[in-house]
């Protein structure tokens, strides 16, 4: 069927400016990707930092990384652990545990531990738990996250290592005990992790895997 002359011709130039609408999208990705990748570094860095202080170590936190497959962490998939050093002498590890248990789900964390076993301290990184009940466990909602800061295996013993309502050391929030003790435990758990491999973690090439610990 011959279609007429002036329908060929919209046809051919719709097709023009989808081609060159693609191509338009593609270079606003490719110009903004960079950008968005830049900024996010830019936020994590700054997490980072507020976890160990940047006058606390003096190299390439960032890069200085290791991935760790290891069921303690809360989950089967690789985590990433950044390793905080100064003049060549490890500070702290940043681990990037889950807490699995969350009440509406999976909780990320980071978790940084000094050399002597201690917490530097504690941040949500994600979270899907009811607004009002489980968020006290953002920085910007409560300060209870703070509440691990200097904590270690030892302190306090392990049978209060949980919280109040369980007989532990820390608080639960006012009609919302899972969401903290997810939290709790999935610290705790980071701890043991890193009692285990703190050596290995430490030795590590940047870059390279650590497996679960025989």
């Amino acid at each position: 069927m011959n279609l007429p002359k002036p329908i060929i011709n919209a046809a051919a130039a719709l097709g023009v400016f989808a081609v060159i609408g693609m191509g338009l999208v593609a270079l606003v990705h490719d110009g903004t990707k960079e950008r968005i990748e830049s900024n996010e570094q830019a936020v994590l860095l700054h997490t980072l930092e507020s976890l160990v202080p940047a006058d606390w170590f003096d190299n390439d936190i960032l890069a200085d990384t290791i991935t760790a497959s290891d069921l303690t962490l809360g989950t089967d998939k690789a985590v990433t652990i950044y390793r905080a050093r100064k003049n060549g002498k490890p500070v702290a590890a940043v681990l990037s545990p889950v807490a699995p248990d969350g009440y509406n789900g999976t909780i990320r964390l980071l978790v940084a531990v000094r050399t002597d076993g201690s917490l530097a301290g504690v941040r949500v990184v994600s979270h899907r738990e009811t607004p009002g009940l489980g968020d006290p466990i953002d920085t910007d909602k409560s300060d209870w996250i703070l509440g691990f800061d200097g904590r270690s295996l030892s302190n306090p013993s392990e049978s209060r290592w949980k919280v109040k309502r369980d007989g532990g050391e820390f608080d639960q929030f006012t009609g919302a005990t899972i969401t903290p003790r997810a939290v709790v435990k999935a610290v705790y758990k980071t701890l043991i992790f890193f009692e285990r491999n703190q050596e290995r973690l430490f030795d590590q090439e940047s870059g390279s895997s650590l497996g679960s610990n025989p």
